[in-house]
């Protein structure tokens, strides 16, 4: 089960759908109060042919235990951010416990750049993927530790990506990964002495209503030793609920300060912390022996649990993926 957040108040940016809902969902699971934010109170424009909206995510975060309260709000607009964060230290008097910074607007860009090189995409690939996304993750999270340090606890959780390491959908994209995780990395140096965790979250290959999207269009007949081999089957995927019992957990580990500044692996948590989804399924880390040898050997997927859940080290990770650069 996921952690208890009776009494903590938590904001997710990005929560009208996929993996933002689900942690939403997840963290008003375990009793926590929920901000929400999206660039819509209703459904989503005419050009996103992905479905939803936060009053959506509000009732299943409901329905799901929590307390759960929406902001509209474009996540361009520093000032608009500004005002979402004294909203929140007006009504619950300084307190924010928790913040995941997940909204991000480069998927549509990318989609539309599918298998060009980033000479040829346009230039506005690169504020696409990085304005709402590294940029506003600054911004929010400058905004949340002015209210944490004063209280002197909380969580920022910065959801990155495996494109923090491996070329995955791009340069602009990856350059933007790697620079959450710099991000989360150097935040975490100087929240530290103010008992604030900061951490950089990759979650595994999550079946969101976009990540349908975009493995349809964008990776199409490409290899990959990190799991492009394993979407068009949907092996080990994980849930966008599966994520939010991750981070609910995460914030009453009693080694969390341990964990500051680093790069944490949802699937490896949830081993750690016994979380399952749904479906009562976990599943295994991307760089587990587990899943690199069923993307080696197809016929293995359905005797996984018979292969060891053990963790390949990063430099041999590395190799890999150095052998294997297109994605």
């Amino acid at each position: 089960m996921s952690g208890n957040l009776k009494g903590k108040v938590a904001l997710v940016t990005g929560a009208s759908r996929g993996i933002g809902k689900g942690i939403a969902i997840g963290l008003g699971e375990a009793g926590a109060l929920v901000y929400i934010t999206g660039r819509s109170m209703n459904q989503t424009s005419s050009t996103d042919s992905i479905s939803g909206s936060l009053l959506e995510t509000k009732s299943a975060v409901e329905k799901a235990g929590g307390i759960c309260i929406v902001v509209s709000i474009d996540h361009n607009d520093d000032e608009q951010i500004k005002s979402l964060f004294e909203q929140i230290d007006r009504e619950q008097n300084g307190q924010l416990d928790l913040l995941v910074n997940n909204a991000y607007g480069g998927v549509r860009s990318l989609i539309d750049a599918k298998g060009k090189p980033f000479w040829e995409s346009d230039l506005s690939l690169w504020d696409a993927c990085n304005q709402v996304g590294l940029r506003s993750h600054y911004v929010a999270s400058h905004f949340a530790a002015k209210m944490m340090t004063q209280r002197k606890q909380g969580l920022i959780v910065t959801i990155s990506s495996w494109g923090g390491l491996a070329p995955i959908f791009g340069v602009a994209y990856g350059t933007g990964k790697s620079a959450c995780d710099r991000l989360a990395a150097d935040m975490a140096l100087e929240l530290k002495p103010f008992n604030v965790a900061s951490i950089s979250l990759w979650p595994g290959i999550v079946g969101t209503e976009q990540f349908h999207q975009l493995a349809d269009d964008n990776l199409e007949d490409n290899d990959s030793n990190l799991g492009v081999a394993a979407i068009s089957d949907k092996f080990n995927w994980e849930t966008p609920l599966f994520v939010g019992r991750v981070i609910a957990s995460l914030y009453n580990d009693q080694d969390l300060m341990r964990r500051t500044g680093k790069v944490q692996i949802a699937a490896e948590l949830a081993a750690n912390y016994g979380i399952v989804d749904e479906y009562e399924q976990r599943p295994a880390s991307l760089r587990s022996l587990r899943f690199l040898l069923a993307q080696g050997f197809p016929s293995l997927k359905s005797r996984t649990n018979f292969i060891p859940d053990l963790k390949v080290p990063w430099w041999i990770l590395l190799l890999t993926v150095l052998k294997s650069p297109k994605i």
